[in-house]
């Protein structure tokens, strides 16, 4: 997990440097700039220079004047850790353009009701989230008050291959997407390839059977889930509900025979909701 967000932004920077070559309007600056930004998780509380180039990677001088300017536009601010450490953390320029994307997403507000009610019915922690590179990100939560849940929250980023979530996202985009991503997270991790792409093609094949994928241990070995994706109306990006938690709470069995009819009807609720997504 924790080498997730290195490679993943490598990979990136790797395909921003192919675009610069090939596309002349594509401004390598900017997308570095953006880079550095999305290294940050909901988990740091500071990060260096240093850091930000062994996760981008970066040059640390490159790393440096990116992080001057992205400071001069309040997308940064200087800050300090709990060892008195000087580093950097997101600034209120973020939260402002963070905020006006979850004000327009108003699938959530359709969504959340639904997701409540299988919350509560399940004993479980139901989410909502979109694609980001190789994550997929929570855009809204849902849990049940006497449920013991998971400790993710609205902006946490979970990984694409490995999790219910990730995985219904790949079953339900086209064929060209899948192509795409697939050799993305091939990218990652060569030497664990195989195994990944097998774990995928099974996880393709459940959805094809289930309307939904799972990940029984696979993300981690305590947690289990289910996911189904949905495309909301108006040919918008597509999004994902996940249903899951504590695997000493939510057994395989559970999952499949009791939660999965409901979150399947759920998602088709949400697939023809009408009026506007976002």
């Amino acid at each position: 997990m924790s080498r997730t967000p290195v490679s993943t932004l490598t990979i990136s920077r790797t395909v921003s440097l192919v675009h610069a070559k090939e596309d002349r309007h594509f401004v390598t600056a900017l997308a570095r700039g953006l880079d550095v930004l999305s290294a940050f998780r909901s988990r740091d509380r500071t990060l260096g220079n240093q850091e930000l180039a062994r996760r981008c990677g970066l040059p640390k001088s490159t790393i440096s004047r990116l992080t001057y300017t992205l400071t001069k536009h309040g997308y940064l601010e200087h800050a300090q850790d709990n060892h008195g450490h000087a580093g950097y953390r997101l600034g209120s320029a973020v939260l402002a353009l963070g905020s006006a994307m979850l004000a327009r997403m108003d699938m959530r507000q359709l969504a959340r009701p639904v997701m409540q009610e299988l919350a509560e019915s399940s004993q479980a922690m139901v989410s909502l989230g979109i694609r980001d590179r190789l994550s997929m990100i929570y855009v809204e939560n849902c849990r049940s008050e006497s449920a013991l849940t998971l400790s993710l929250d609205v902006g946490s980023r979970i990984p694409l291959a490995s999790t219910a979530m990730g995985r219904a996202y790949l079953s339900g985009c086209s064929d060209s997407e899948r192509s795409d991503l697939m050799e993305r997270i091939r990218g990652q991790d060569e030497a664990a390839w195989p195994q990944t792409r097998e774990a995928l093609e099974s996880a393709l094949a459940h959805y094809r059977e289930h309307g939904c994928c799972a990940s029984f241990g696979d993300w981690q070995k305590d947690v289990n889930a289910i996911a189904a994706a949905f495309r909301p109306t108006g040919g918008r990006s597509m999004m994902v509900v996940n249903c899951g938690g504590p695997g000493f709470n939510l057994s395989p069995q559970f999952l499949m025979t009791q939660v999965r009819p409901q979150l399947v009807a759920l998602v088709r609720r949400l697939q023809n909701a009408s009026g506007d997504a976002f």
